[in-house]
């Protein structure tokens, strides 16, 4: 492996993991208040368009990573917006512990 190959892999590693520990947390705590919905709007956005760049170009790295980080940040933003109750009902279904 070269190191472009190493780097990039690592970049879209940590691209993608940066969204799990907030979606994360939003499901355990069930509070979304202090997230922004227009930066969440526009990420999702963001990594929509970077997914169908992918796409056009045929580039897989650019695909899976932008499309993984559309679906956490999409489940973020989808959070925020649902009222508590179905919010709730979400979190008690990925987290049936709490």
């Amino acid at each position: 492996m070269d190191i472009q190959n190493l780097i990039g892999g690592c970049a879209a590693a940590a691209s993608t993991l940066s969204f799990a520990p907030q979606a994360w947390k939003v499901i355990r705590s069930r509070k979304t208040d202090d997230i922004s919905t227009g930066m969440y709007v526009l990420t999702v956005a963001g990594f929509a368009l970077w997914a169908a760049y992918g796409i056009m170009l045929g580039k897989w790295p650019l695909i899976v990573t932008n499309t993984i980080c559309m679906g956490l940040s999409a489940f973020i933003l989808t959070m925020k917006l649902l009222p508590r109750r179905q919010k709730n009902r979400v979190a008690d279904a990925l987290d049936p512990t709490r």
